[in-house]
Parts: structure tokens; sequence; C-alpha cells
């Protein structure tokens, strides 16, 4: 499994980047898929912003199996529970409704195989979900994402402080900073620039036409290893 990223830098952009995407309209996006890192004897700590958190969870998931403990929330436009029939993890769920957001309270065990299920049923759903496993500990904040807006002047500096994982897994740090082969501390940021909205022709339901139109533009990747800063850029059309 990629991370959405990598998938950009490599030309490998499928559905997955699409529907990452789509919360972008025109402009410029500045401070998003944080990541900070540093190397601690025989694992890493690494801090990333919240767009990595589906990430973390379906590669973390890959690695633990039966049933495991679990915290944290989903966040959906929908009702989880109607899409699967039933409740979706646990009988006293509780979700909260507010401005057509719904977040599901999950603090039970779980089988993966459920999880799993979920995800990708409800890939566009947001798993802000903490466990941990033999060789990683992931924390994510039990909350939901700032929507994506333009970068404007005198904005505060993002930070990765939204994720957080502890592990001596070589390879999820390989795929998450694909392009440092070795370092003690690195420090990456990106900027989404969306130059162009292609729209769906014929469409004229305004949630499909969002949902169906391209985003074309760049994405610039700021990476700072151990003081030194180094940048590269990459074409989408996703």
């Amino acid at each position: 499994m990629e991370n959405i990223i990598k998938k950009i830098f490599f030309k490998k952009i499928d559905e997955s980047v699409h529907n990452d995407f789509v919360k972008y309209g025109r402009g410029n996006f500045k401070d998003k898929y944080l990541i900070d890192a540093k190397k601690q004897k025989d694992k890493w700590s690494i801090k990333t912003s919240a767009e990595f958190a589906n990430y973390l969870v379906r590669r973390c998931l890959e690695k633990v199996s039966g049933e495991i403990e679990v915290k944290g929330i989903i966040v959906s436009t929908f009702d989880l529970r109607e899409g699967m029939g039933g409740y979706v993890f646990d009988k006293n769920e509780e979700i909260k409704k507010a401005m057509g957001v719904k977040k599901m309270k999950v603090d039970s065990r779980i089988d993966v195989k459920r999880i799993k299920e979920v995800m990708e049923r409800f890939p566009k759903a947001f798993y802000a979900l903490s466990f941990s496993g033999k060789d990683f500990e992931l924390k994510i904040k039990a909350k939901a994402p700032k929507s994506a807006k333009p970068s404007a002047g005198g904005e505060k500096e993002a930070s990765a402080d939204f994720c957080s994982l502890k592990t001596s897994d070589r390879g999820i740090v390989n795929d998450l900073i694909f392009d440092v082969p070795d370092f003690n501390e690195v420090s990456i940021k990106h900027e989404i620039v969306v130059n162009e909205i292609i729209l769906p022709k014929g469409e004229k339901d305004p949630v499909k036409l969002r949902e169906n139109s391209i985003r074309k533009g760049k994405i610039i990747r700021k990476i700072i290893i151990d003081g030194k800063e180094t940048k590269k850029e990459a074409d989408f059309e996703a």
C-alpha cells in the first residue's frame, strides 16, 4: 500500500488520489500532508497532519489480526449504520451530528476484518482511530479535520501533530519518506496548487459535479533533512 503523495510522484494516480483531492478547489493550499520524523535507536517516531490518517490506519491494520482495542471516531456525511444494515462495531455506538457531519465514537474490542470491511465500503469517511500492535503504536486525535481552504497571508504555521506513530517497521517509513534513504530528523510539507478543474460533460447535479471533476495542477514537496532543505515538484491530474 502506497500513500497518496508517493503515488503522485511515481505517476500512479488512481481513484484513491482523486478521492483525496475532491476537497480542493482552485487555488494554492500550503502546509498539507505534513510529516515530522525522528530516528530513535531501533525505531522511528513519526508525526503527521490529518491527511495521512486513513493511510496510517489502513497500513497498521495490515500488521494485526483478530480482535484489538480501538478508540477514536469515524467522521462521515452519512450514518454508517444505514450503509452497514445495522450497528457497525458496537450496539452502544454513539453518533453526534452537527453541520451535516456525523461523528461515530469508537471505544471497544473490534475484529480487524470488520474494520477493514467498513473502510473498504466507505473509503471517503475519515477514520481517526488509535490502536497498537507488536511493533507499532498509532495515535490519532479523535476529531474531524479542518476543511481545505486556499492559503492566505498571516496564517499560523501548521504543524504535524494530528497523527502520531511509533514503529520499528522500516516499510512504513520508506513509503512515507520515499525519497530520503537515511536520516536522523526529517520534516516534510507539501503545497498543493490546483490550476484547473475539469468538469464532467453533461453533469448537472452539484454533488456529482464536485465529486467527479478532475483537479489539475502540481504538488510542491519541501524537505528538510537534518537541517538541509530541498524542493521537488510533480504534476497531477486527479
